[in-house]
């Protein structure tokens, strides 16, 4: 299959007989929904931008000066109910803008990138300055505006003002397609510019969507729901269709029957599960779906499993989140990195403001980017309840890459392997070394002093989460013997000659009680007998260590 990388224009992919997923009848599902303002939700790179430029070309006679009359050929939405929705393909004028460039690192530079991507809408248009159904002074404006002259308040009013000289060329409402229409918020967030930006789209979209007379229909895009900036304030025609919803949950992502089909025409059936574990795994509504965009270089490398989709860019919300995150907050995805689900309430109205604050908003915020999935859901009287894990390997990755980069700071990720190592093989003196580095690199007395316990079982857990499962089993607080240990490590791979490792921990409040404390902690797995389930695994190699904390302080007894 000729699959399409990188391709977000829908004539392209047509017109060079690339191989294509037909989810066309996204067109239908719009057309029939009485919403008048569509907000669709859905992780980055999902074809969003793709199925808008679909709508787009379906919409209009031409599109980019081309014609759309024979694109469509072929395709569902042309025999769906005896090919009634043709009736609409080239008959609207359209408004079609994708905002995914605008991310610049101050407002300045990010309002100049507005401004000419106002100014290259306005000149895909310029048709209508020789039309005698605008006015002298509306053509003035549109000049202006072409020209990149125009004030702040008329680039605020730009797509109310275009969709009314569309309408009195045409004599039709035009439909207005949004794409990525929360790229630029996001950016001004990291960067710093959130207040400036925040009121400018307010007043973008404001004018463009509350109350527009001149308006058909508007289909947005983008990752998130924004709305208690009152950017969609006062908007009572609007509908949001999350990755929580039903509805259009088909489009975005490729599904299971469409999946098969993908495999057998690749020859890489025989690579299905491997596929599966790596690429599956994202619920949109009930419907299972996979990453696109992995799926399409999977399939360029025949089969080729890769962390394709966290690799590209758009991480940098997602990984400072989770970094710069409390302890309690960490702890939670230590355990979805050790496939453990988590659950939560969430809230599908995010506010940039409350990132720092609640971390229902972190949770919503990495559920529709899709780095985490709904397994389950129950509603209390307290409002749902979610169950959340972790979709797949390739996000799995990424995860562990963020817990590595919080565990090592300025260090090397090859400094974390070497760390790990020393645990592994029993190298204890080199292990306590590099422990001692992390202690005073990464712990913050504040934290220490909330839950000490907790702290230090939270740390050790994420310091090892990162283990390799096909080579390591991670537990903790199982029972085993007489009593429940800590922390222990099971090599799974019979050719290691690497030990089991039992860890048991202990908090004092004076450093003069560290020693002590450590071989109690020792003897302590022992009288419980903490390695009587490794045993029975058949291990007889085993590394006992008891490791009291004390502030950044501790003290390590084999």
């Amino acid at each position: 299959m000729r699959l399409p990388i990188g391709y977000d224009i829908f004539h392209s992919i047509i017109e060079q007989n690339l191989d294509f997923i037909d989810k066309s009848l996204f067109i239908k599902e719009v057309i029939d929904d009485i919403t008048q303002i569509i907000l669709i939700t859905r992780p980055r790179r999902f074809g969003k931008t793709l199925n808008l430029s679909m709508l787009h070309h379906f919409l209009a006679a031409e599109a980019f000066k081309q014609s759309t009359q024979d694109l469509f050929d072929g395709l569902q939405i042309t025999t769906v109910d005896n090919g009634k929705y043709l009736e609409h393909q080239g008959k609207y004028p359209v408004i079609f803008v994708t905002f995914k460039d605008v991310k610049d690192h101050n407002f300045d530079n990010a309002y100049a990138c507005l401004k000419r991507l106002v100014s290259d809408l306005y000149s895909e248009h310029q048709y209508l300055l020789d039309s005698p159904k605008i006015r002298a002074n509306d053509k003035k404006l549109f000049s202006a505006i072409v020209q990149g002259k125009a004030a702040k308040t008329e680039i605020e009013d730009a797509f109310k003002l275009l969709s009314k000289y569309l309408l009195d060329h045409f004599g039709v409402k035009p439909w207005l397609l949004i794409d990525e229409y929360d790229t630029p918020i996001q950016a001004a967030y990291l960067h710093g510019y959130y207040d400036e930006m925040i009121g400018f789209m307010r007043g973008l979209f404001g004018a463009a969507l509350k109350t527009n007379p001149y308006l058909y229909k508007a289909v947005i895009t983008g990752i998130l729901r924004i709305s208690k900036e009152s950017l969609f304030s006062g908007l009572n025609n609007i509908e949001v269709y999350s990755v929580l919803q039903n509805e259009y949950s088909q489009y975005f992502g490729f599904t299971e029957t469409e999946m098969d089909y993908i495999l057998k025409e690749t020859n890489l059936e025989a690579k299905a599960t491997e596929i599966r574990s790596w690429y599956n795994g994202y619920q949109f509504g009930e419907t299972i779906v996979y990453n696109p965009w992995s799926i399409v270089h999977c399939v360029k490398k025949n089969g080729g499993l890769a962390p394709y989709w966290v690799n590209t860019s758009g991480n940098d919300l997602i990984k400072n989140l989770v970094i710069n995150s409390g302890l309690d907050f960490k702890g939670q995805i230590e355990l979805l990195i050790q496939n453990i689900p988590i659950q939560t309430t969430l809230s599908e109205h995010v506010t940039f403001g409350d990132l720092q604050t609640n971390e229902d908003a972190v949770w919503s915020l990495l559920l529709a980017a899709g780095y985490l999935k709904v397994t389950s859901s129950e509603y209390t009287e307290q409002g749902p309840i979610y169950t959340l894990a972790i979709p797949n390997k390739e996000v799995h990755s990424l995860y562990r890459e963020m817990v590595e980069r919080w565990l090592t700071g300025t260090k090397s990720i090859m400094w974390y392997n070497r760390f790990l190592d020393n645990l592994l093989q029993g190298n204890i003196d080199e292990f306590a070394k590099s422990l001692q580095e992390v202690m005073l690199q990464i712990v913050s007395v504040h934290d220490v002093a909330k839950e000490p316990e907790a702290f230090y079982h939270g740390l050790m857990l994420g310091l090892t989460a990162s283990l390799d499962k096909t080579q390591y089993e991670l537990k903790s607080n199982k029972e085993s013997g007489l009593g429940r240990y800590d922390i222990v490590i099971i090599p799974v791979a019979p050719a290691t000659t690497n030990p089991a490792i039992i860890l048991e921990l202990k908090s004092v409040k004076s450093s003069a009680n560290l020693e002590q404390e450590a071989k109690q902690a020792l003897a302590q797995i022992a009288e419980r007998q903490y390695e009587a389930e490794i045993k029975q695994r058949g291990i007889n190699k085993i590394v006992k260590i008891g490791l009291a904390f004390c502030g950044k302080e501790f003290k390590i007894i084999v």
